[in-house]
């Protein structure tokens, strides 16, 4: 096999769905904005994931990533641990705080078992993206490749979520994957523009909603 083909099959593992790093418990918010009816169909699911990922996913979890692959490439072990500590910094709930770090603790154990290197100590708080990063340069994996497969792992998470909770159907639900997909080269285009001092997201009511699923009295997602 090609160099190529076996980064592309490491980056299919990365991105799918039973990588065991939890995504799938985590709803970012969305339960509990389905909770209090501002989404109540597909269209508003829509629209909801949308603006995550032009408004949030592009402006702080990719750029990260971009920056995170650059340091470990260069074996820069240091800015890679500031970067991590502005992607905990970033995190405006403890939920979203919580999915980063959960995430990020599960892939911690996975890359220490298949020995791949890394800077951080055990038990330390790690950001999944800096993580995610890490492997994909182990992996010789590239920047929008490692950039497409975090998005694609998002975005099926959280359709699954709103699938779950909605409720949609399958059919719909790979109906808004096919029409969500396509707002991923944007995305990965206006991370390539943004520079560490510049990362960094602010949708306030996502974050409002996501404090308050945190003390939902019934739920089926983490928080």
């Amino acid at each position: 096999m090609h160099t190529m083909d076996t980064s592309l099959l490491r980056l299919l593992q990365l991105s799918s769905v039973s990588l065991p790093v939890g995504g799938y418990a985590f709803s970012q918010g969305l339960e509990f904005a389905i909770e209090a009816q501002f989404i109540q169909n597909e269209q508003q699911v829509h629209d909801w994931i949308a603006t995550a990922l032009a408004q949030s996913i592009s402006h702080l979890d990719l750029p990260l990533l971009k920056h995170s692959l650059i340091a470990a490439n260069d074996n820069h072990w240091h800015l890679l641990q500031q970067l991590n500590q502005l992607s905990l910094a970033c995190r405006e709930s403890k939920e979203l705080r919580l999915t980063e770090t959960a995430m990020g603790e599960a892939l911690a154990r996975l890359l220490n078992s298949l020995a791949i290197p890394s800077p951080f100590e055990r038990g330390e708080e790690v950001s999944f993206v800096c993580l995610f990063a890490l492997a994909c340069a182990h992996w010789q994996i590239d920047y929008k490749h490692a950039a497409i497969g975090f998005s694609w792992s998002w975005l099926e998470n959280q359709v699954a979520a709103a699938t779950k909770l909605v409720p949609l159907g399958q059919t719909q639900a790979q109906i808004l994957l096919g029409q969500l997909q396509g707002h991923i080269p944007s995305a990965i285009d206006n991370a390539q523009m943004i520079e560490i001092d510049d990362i960094g997201t602010g949708l306030p009511m996502m974050a409002i909603l996501s404090a308050r699923h945190e003390q939902q009295y019934s739920r089926l997602f983490r928080s």
